[in-house]
């Protein structure tokens, strides 16, 4: 216990909340180097990355969770208002030590609501854009809404934690809405643009499921909602568009239906940022349900988070090495939500020329989660000490099928502990290759016999389990 910290502070509900580990001594290759360089923009010698203006290519990796902006109580075993708070300097030593270098930064949006599990208890999540000054109550028992006065205390705590983030070497991306909640639960009930829930007589669902917030409407009640969502935006931006360490996602998992709303929104964040001459990238992640990834790959997104895809795309078994034109997040919140993802999960992704975003709930160690937490810090040391700006996926090059490559002059291959002894073909790559193997169980690297180019070589892994293997071309 003397090992562990809680992520969340003070009396009944700390003690029957989640921990969080802070796993002491534990061997991750990659360690902070300073502030978040940037802001991040397309890498031209290799778009499937950032960079941040160094021309190197910025891996984007790290453990996201639902607590991590707002106080709520999502997910949690019990209700409490106002909710635990939210241990996020825990939060930050716990990425920081892993080697973690990027987040998604949660939003919620209504201020009560009953939560799918555990099932049928009542949740609470503070603070909020807008100020709460009446008259009269909202649904929740406290002051209505009003919708055209922001509240400072969500804004500097938005700040804050973006630039604490910063400086500790990490990337943030600032979920601006959030879908699932709407389709899911009885938020809109609670919502702020419920119309018994504000003083600006906005309703932005006459329907009353509030699945309309995310939609384009032409009416005027709708374009009066646009204008209010447009200008919560340029509020967010105004507020940290001039730190470098920023990224936007527009809505975690409104459905289908949210397609040219998410549109509109992409290209009106990208128009508000070069009047302010400060580009960020903007994302857009899997519209849950009943969409498919091609509509984010058409999207005028920088970067996109997938579902599992096609049986050609398989982002949760064997990842798509298919370059789409934008950055890909792999991110286990859109393929198994928070029950799946592991450390051959982690490897797979990055050797297919994938970023990778885990979305777990910070229980204890030991635990299944424990692998990808170690993974995602490996592959970001592996991104520092290869040429990852010039290399590519090359499955078919390796009998293992993960590979990256620069042609006759540096390959990282990947096995998962199902291949021992595979091949890896060097046909045009003439001269030597310094050999070392790497231990993904344990955290070593073992020396490998150098081999020669020219054709194609047999590897033997020499441990058992899953293996990295780095080839560098000797003098090169």
């Amino acid at each position: 216990m003397s090992q562990d910290r809680r992520l969340w502070a003070g009396g009944p509900i700390a003690r029957a909340a989640v921990w969080l580990p802070l796993f002491v001594g534990i061997a991750s290759p990659a360690q902070a180097g300073g502030p978040a360089g940037g802001p991040l923009r397309r890498l031209e010698s290799n778009p499937r990355y950032f960079t941040d203006g160094s021309g190197k290519a910025v891996l984007l990796v790290g453990s996201h969770n639902w607590h991590n902006f707002q106080d709520n109580g999502h997910r949690l075993p019990t209700s409490d208002d106002p909710p635990p708070a939210f241990d996020y300097h825990g939060y930050l030593d716990f990425l920081q030590r892993h080697g973690h270098n990027f987040f998604r930064l949660w939003r919620w949006e209504a201020p009560k609501w009953t939560d799918a599990q555990p099932a049928g208890t009542i949740k609470f999540c503070l603070p909020h854009p807008w100020k709460r000054t009446g008259p009269g109550l909202a649904a929740d028992g406290k002051p209505r809404f009003d919708l055209e006065s922001f509240d400072p205390a969500y804004f500097d705590r938005l700040r804050q934690r973006v630039a604490q983030a910063r400086d500790r070497g990490m990337y943030v991306s600032i979920m601006l809405f959030e879908g699932w909640e709407l389709q899911f639960t009885d938020a809109w009930k609670y919502h702020p643009f419920h119309q018994p829930n504000n003083i600006n007589a906005v309703d932005a669902d006459p329907t009353g499921r509030g699945l309309l917030y995310n939609q384009l409407r032409d009416d005027e009640t709708g374009k009066k909602v646009q204008a209010l969502q447009e200008a919560y935006i340029r509020k967010v931006v105004d507020t940290v568009g001039d730190l470098d360490n920023v990224l936007y996602e527009v809505c975690n998992e409104a459905g289908v239906y949210s397609t040219k709303w998410q549109y509109h929104l992409i290209d009106f964040i990208h128009a508000h940022e070069r009047a302010r001459s400060k580009p960020h990238p903007v994302g857009m992640t899997f519209q849950y349900p009943g969409a498919t990834n091609k509509i984010l790959i058409d999207s005028p997104a920088d970067w996109i988070s997938p579902n599992p895809g096609t049986s050609e795309e398989s982002y949760k078994d064997r990842p798509s090495a298919r370059d789409v034109g934008k950055v890909v997040v792999n991110d286990t919140d859109h393929l198994w939500g928070h029950t799946g993802g592991d450390s051959v999960w982690v490897w797979k992704s990055f050797t297919r020329g994938l970023n990778v975003l885990f979305m777990e709930e910070l229980t204890p160690s030991p635990t299944w989660q424990d692998s990808a937490r170690l993974a995602m810090g490996q592959v970001r040391s592996f991104a520092g000490m290869i040429d990852l700006a010039h290399m590519v996926p090359m499955p078919d090059r390796v009998g293992t099928g993960y590979l990256l490559a620069a042609p006759a002059r540096e390959y990282l291959a990947y096995q998962d502990g199902s291949l021992g002894e595979f091949s890896i073909d060097l046909r045009g790559a003439d001269g030597t290759y310094e050999v070392r193997w790497y231990d993904t169980t344990h955290s070593r690297f073992i020396p490998g016999k150098p081999v020669t180019g020219g054709g194609r070589r047999v590897l033997t892994t020499p441990f058992p389990g899953p293996a990295a293997v780095h080839l560098k071309r000797s003098g090169g």
